[in-house]
């Protein structure tokens, strides 16, 4: 259960699907696939989709690598947080946009594991919220080059260790796309 106060709702996070963050990722079809899955359910269930957009020197905002992913569409009553840095509370509304619809818990998708899903996942751990990560929905590109695990690899670990997250009052888990629930945590979920 979330550590915030008067929180009960869910919310999606679709991270930084856009062309120069996913073009060549890891397993992206069936990443995109299952994300728009899961938007499609959170607007059947009227769960807040929110979308989160980065922008830096390769993605400068308005570019082709700006961009969504075209297979993922956003409503324009989604709201959409425009951020410069890898955690997505950083520096944005977000942490605005969950408040005014009772958001204690939040569902992570999106790219790339390694740099803004992570860093998405501890910001809103450390700021109180219930965090899951869709094990089948976030993917990263092969840093290989400079070191890095393979994709399929880096993913595993994220799925891994983000399963076992505990704090006092809320916690961290991963769970596939079939099994999401956009139900409330219950206080006895631990």
């Amino acid at each position: 259960m979330t550590t915030l106060p008067d929180r009960p709702n869910t919310a999606l996070l679709v991270i930084d699907m856009q062309h120069g963050a996913v073009d060549g990722a890891h397993d992206l079809a069936r990443v995109i696939a299952n994300i728009d899955a899961l938007v499609a359910r959170a607007r059947a269930e009227a769960v807040p989709v929110i979308w989160v957009q980065h922008s830096d020197d390769q993605m400068k905002r308005g570019s082709d690598s700006w961009q969504y992913v075209p297979e993922l569409v956003r409503r324009d009553a989604e709201p959409v947080v425009h951020k410069n840095y890898a955690d997505s509370f950083e520096a944005t509304d977000l942490e605005d946009l969950l408040a005014e619809r009772a958001v204690g818990h939040v569902l992570v998708t999106g790219a790339q594991t390694d740099v803004c899903v992570r860093s998405t996942l501890h910001g809103a751990f450390t700021r109180g919220y219930d965090v899951t990560l869709v094990g089948d929905a976030h993917t990263t590109e092969d840093l290989t080059a400079y070191g890095a695990p393979i994709p399929a690899e880096v993913v595993a670990h994220t799925n891994l260790y983000w399963k076992w997250q505990t704090a006092p009052g809320r916690r961290g888990d991963t769970v596939e796309t079939a099994k999401v629930s956009f139900a409330a945590r219950a206080a006895d979920a631990d």
